[in-house]
């Protein structure tokens, strides 16, 4: 059994711990590289749920299985198993005596030219938070509605818990084969969220604002719009390893709407700080100030609000130990 392991962000310690479980069960294991991408048989990837992102953003392989590695606490859909827990699982992982879940992938075209697949969701909002910005939404060449908004969000099943659900949306099963459109506080009230079948073509055209606008991929990378963005299902899938049976989407989707009826109460800037942690990972109080751009006093407030309630812990950063980092505690 040959293994890849991905860990591009991640400490080299963690990538070497991985190495030496491998090795001391007998699994011939390399490091994937730019440069170095042979065939494995299965792909660790370490990073939480972020590194499974950014691995399936590469052009990597993409036809073979990824167990996603959270160095920290795993509470996310991607990365189920924790650096901590690793060697316990080993021998089910050499085994092969896990499960394959195939989990759907956006692709986008901006503009006419192909970026990446996503795997959460497409977000297309003014580059200035707070400006309106107008567009028409068509369906298989269908016009939906024509909308003045703050922005729109294409997004798959496993991104319906992240983004999409703090602007309102539904959350979906994961094995459902849908997407879902949500048009993000719209000037018509009546607006609610679509649900399509994963086969749509979905177009978003005649995009305008008074400042440009901008495409957000996977709440990662952002990319200029002039006119139109095109979202369709990309094949292949990406190929997710679960090797807890009691750790499938489904039960981390359970956790996810617990966590939704507080949103509904959360402040606007503890929304925002849970979502970035959630996409960025761990974070100091000073990372999340210039990411979010709020103020410092108002980022103090939201993280003591999300630490009192335990969704958010705070440690010691292992590079330096005088600063605090904060990250997404485990929701039970």
């Amino acid at each position: 059994m040959q293994i890849g392991i991905y860990g591009s962000g991640t400490s080299e310690t963690a990538s070497k711990i991985i190495k030496k479980i491998l090795n001391d069960s007998d699994i011939e294991s390399f490091n994937i590289t730019k440069s170095k991408n042979k065939h494995a048989d299965c792909i660790i990837v370490l990073g939480g749920d972020k590194g499974v992102r950014n691995y399936f953003h590469r052009t990597f392989d993409s036809t073979s299985p990824v167990l996603g590695i959270s160095e920290g606490e795993a509470s996310g859909f991607l990365a189920q198993i924790e650096l901590r827990e690793f060697s316990s699982f080993v021998n089910i992982l050499k085994k092969q005596n896990f499960t394959i879940e195939e989990v759907p992938r956006l692709g986008v075209k901006i503009d006419g030219k192909n970026v990446y697949p996503v795997l959460n969701d497409v977000a297309v909002f003014s580059s200035k938070s707070a400006m309106l910005m107008e567009h028409t939404l068509r369906v298989n060449g269908d016009e939906v509605w024509h909308d003045n908004s703050d922005g729109i969000i294409v997004s798959t099943p496993i991104g319906s818990s992240a983004y999409s659900m703090s602007a309102g949306g539904p959350v979906l099963f994961q094995d459902s084969a849908v997407f879902e459109i949500i048009s993000v506080n719209s000037l018509d009230v009546t607006r609610r969220p679509i649900i399509v079948s994963n086969t749509s073509f979905i177009e978003i055209d005649d995009i305008s604002a008074r400042l440009h606008c901008e495409v957000v991929l996977d709440g990662l990378d952002r990319y200029k719009v002039k006119k139109t963005v095109e979202c369709s299902k990309f094949i292949p899938p990406a190929k997710i390893v679960r090797l807890k049976k009691d750790t499938t989407g489904i039960s981390a989707l359970a956790k996810k709407v617990h966590l939704a009826e507080d949103l509904l109460s959360m402040p606007p800037s503890s929304k925002l700080l849970l979502k970035t942690l959630e996409y960025e990972g761990a974070l100091t109080q000073k990372d999340l100030a210039n990411k979010t751009l709020l103020p410092d006093r108002t980022v103090r407030l939201a993280l003591s609000h999300l630490l009192k309630k335990g969704y958010v812990k705070k440690k010691v950063s292992i590079r330096d130990a005088r600063q605090k980092i904060y990250e997404i505690s485990k929701i039970e």
